[in-house]
């Protein structure tokens, strides 16, 4: 099994770091690649059994539904939300709850990074903060003030996340995998 972990990060590593710089730097994910690495995992999976594939799927679609949410709020894009999926693919059966965690994770670690570093507008979250813990700020006046949503500076690229989540998941199955042998 450690085999099959190998190869898969063999094989989507280099679709990982194509779509992060994509992602990071003109803030899209292009649909051939996704949908090529969606094909190609799909494809994978049933060379594998159907059995493996079925429940990739499963895997797959569940991780997508993590997504789902902030794509309907405006919050995450289809690139996203698709690129999620074929990494739910990637990580096979029974990776969900990793996969989302750890995704979750690198999601929260490079907002930090990108506050930290400037790349990204704080306005927001000022005003978020500022409407939780103060009661006397003036909620219309600091929605005037706030940057459109459609903006670059307000924008986190989560393709990058997703695939840093993945790859750690990969790490991990190859590391427990590898345990299990010894």
């Amino acid at each position: 099994m450690e085999y099959l972990a190998l190869g898969k990060i063999i094989l989507a590593t280099p679709w990982l770091v194509y779509l992060s710089i994509c992602d990071f730097r003109y803030h899209q994910l292009p649909n051939p690649w996704v949908y090529g690495g969606m094909l190609f995992m799909l494809s994978a999976s049933f060379g594998i059994g159907f059995h493996y594939a079925l429940a990739s799927l499963i895997t797959a679609f569940l991780s997508s539904l993590f997504l789902l949410l902030p794509f309907f709020l405006r919050a995450a894009g289809a690139g996203d939300v698709k690129m999620l999926f074929t990494a739910g693919l990637i990580a096979g059966p029974g990776n969900t709850l990793n996969l989302i965690l750890l995704v979750s994770i690198s999601g929260l670690v490079l907002a930090l990074l990108m506050l930290a570093f400037r790349k990204v507008n704080t306005a927001r979250l000022k005003h978020y903060a500022r409407c939780l813990f103060d009661f006397r700020y003036d909620l219309a006046a600091g929605r005037k003030k706030l940057p459109p949503p459609d903006t670059e500076s307000c924008r986190i690229p989560f393709g990058i996340a997703i695939a840093a989540g993945l790859f750690l998941n990969l790490l991990i199955q190859i590391f427990f995998s590898a345990g299990r042998v010894a």
